[in-house]
């Protein structure tokens, strides 16, 4: 019996796919349990509807993420903090205080966890940190930490 996968199902398929298995395992557990449905044409057109609404979510994610990267290329975000000698930082400034700065200046709300900052930044000048938006898209902001 074909049958169409609502959840990923270990060893047998994943969700969305269109698999051939045994009647009676597609009757007795997969139908049962609400891990598959039967493969008719109204199934499968509605998979087909579900497929295509997917791919435009994702095309409009995309586009969003692009616009935004944009936007971050061309942003510096100035912060200050106290220093010592030879332009050290006293503390340091963490992705949690550039994402706030950049909400409250720019009104663009990222994530914290979004930024690849390896380490906090503890020294003056201008730091480029690394934004992943989209699994394709990485911006790149400016941030500039000057003496109070």
């Amino acid at each position: 019996m074909k049958v169409i996968f609502l959840k990923d199902v270990k060893g047998k398929g994943k969700k969305g796919e269109i698999k051939n298995v045994a009647d009676g395992y597609a009757q007795n557990f997969l139908i049962k349990q609400g891990l598959a449905v039967e493969a008719t044409n109204a199934n499968l057109s509605s998979l087909d509807a579900q497929n295509k609404k997917q791919e435009k979510l994702a095309a409009e994610e995309l586009a969003e993420a692009k616009k935004l990267k944009e936007k971050l290329d061309q942003t510096t975000v100035e912060l200050t903090a106290k220093a010592g000698e030879g332009g050290r930082l006293f503390g340091s400034i963490t992705t949690k205080q550039v994402a706030e700065e950049l909400q409250k200046k720019h009104g663009i709300k990222i994530d914290k966890r979004k930024m690849e900052l390896a380490d906090a930044i503890r020294s003056l000048g201008v730091t480029k940190i690394p934004v992943k938006l989209h699994h394709d898209v990485t911006a790149t902001l400016s941030v500039h930490v000057k003496e109070v």
